[in-house]
């Protein structure tokens, strides 16, 4: 979803004119009574009020569990104050997640309760730096990482969250770039071990985090890549890299890969959870690992569906260690918002990222962008 760029802070004033009369002959004033007095006190002191007392941005705020509806955008008052280590980006564009989508349903819990305004991703320019910062200065164009409060006009956030844009990239890929893709890198890379010659199934392919996660496989010599996703996207993620694409609407997944790759895969990325992960971890060859990272599944209509949250969690994985070691296989779970204490990992990702991006081997695919009523920041759905 998006709009124009969000503007600058605006300063309602209103100009006092003075009007210019003819000289007169003085006049004798009668004396001044304490009510005259009064009444011109008040003009006399009238002082302009603090910029941090008049300062407004406007945000997007999640006002309870459910559906759209419990978006609400609000005007903020005063503006936020810096700590040490901390910046204050003018937010140009903001990303919409997966996450934020269950979020919204009470189903994420990385996102502290009502009201509160989510968004893990931006994009925008740097207006202020508190005091020990010494990497980021005003003017710098940035793309940030939190754990919630991007979907607003200002965000003050540790600069140790903030990464510098790098040329010819627009505030629309910055705002894509830092979940999706260091979600994918550190599933493939870090827990994948990603070699050449391997087999990849990627769920959602043409979501955020599968272009993202078939671009870094295409940066690894001859690795297949089974892409699931509905048939109106398999011309695009086939372009994107994907090797194999399978329309899991009407097929059976796993018998397709069977039928291509008998022995199994390499690398699996689940999302889905519940009786999914079953099937993944059975679609495993030895040596094979698997990598969860969400439960999508869980996910049905706008609003909590009871019904298939207790499907998903019946059909929970479980698995007894002796059963991985006669079996060489691993399972990983990854959850990129636990992961907010370790910036460390996480810069050097970004910047492993950035450089990919450089060369021309990664690229955030935008899908659309959508503009918000009477809202002049954006959202960047990817889909």
């Amino acid at each position: 979803m998006s709009g124009e760029d969000a503007p600058a802070q605006q300063q309602n004033a209103v100009d006092q004119k003075q009007e210019t009369k003819p000289a007169e002959e003085p006049k004798a004033e009668p004396p001044k009574t304490e009510s005259a007095e009064a009444a011109a006190t008040p003009a006399a002191t009238t002082e302009k009020a603090p910029e941090e007392e008049t300062f407004t941005y406007r945000a997007l705020v999640l006002t309870g569990y459910g559906g759209y509806d419990k978006v609400k955008l609000q005007v903020k008052k005063g503006k936020p104050t810096l700590k040490a280590g901390e910046v204050l980006v003018r937010v140009k564009v903001c990303g919409l997640n997966f996450a934020d989508l269950m979020a919204r349903q009470g189903l994420y819990d990385r996102l502290p309760s009502p009201p509160v305004t989510p968004g893990m991703e931006c994009s925008g320019v740097v207006e202020a730096v508190g005091e020990e910062v010494t990497d980021r200065k005003v003017g710098d164009k940035v793309m940030v990482l939190n754990r919630f409060g991007l979907w607003q006009e200002v965000a003050v956030v540790p600069a140790s969250h903030t990464f510098l844009i790098p040329d010819g990239m627009s505030f629309e890929e910055a705002a894509a770039l830092p979940v999706n893709y260091i979600t994918a890198y550190l599933m493939l890379f870090d827990f994948g071990n990603l070699r050449p010659n391997q087999s990849v199934l990627v769920h959602a392919a043409a979501g955020g985090v599968g272009i993202a996660a078939t671009q870094l496989c295409k940066t690894v010599k001859d690795v297949t890549v089974f892409g699931t996703a509905s048939a109106s996207k398999h011309e695009a993620i086939s372009q994107g890299g994907v090797t194999h694409a399978i329309d899991y609407r009407t097929k059976d997944y796993v018998e397709e890969v069977r039928k291509i790759s008998p022995k199994g895969l390499d690398v699996i990325l689940d999302p889905l959870g519940g009786s999914d992960t079953h099937k993944a971890y059975n679609l495993l060859k030895p040596m094979g690992k698997l990598i969860t990272y969400g439960a999508a599944n869980m996910l049905a209509g706008q609003r909590k569906n009871l019904i298939a949250v207790a499907k998903n969690w019946y059909h929970q994985f479980s698995i007894h260690t002796l059963s991985l070691i006669q079996g060489n296989k691993s399972v990983c779970g990854f959850h990129l918002g636990y992961l907010d204490g370790e910036m460390e990992l996480i810069t050097q990702t970004m910047n492993t990222i950035l450089d990919l991006y450089k060369q021309g081997k990664v690229k955030p695919r935008i899908d659309s962008t959508w503009h918000l009523e009477q809202v002049n920041i954006k959202l960047v759905v990817l889909v």
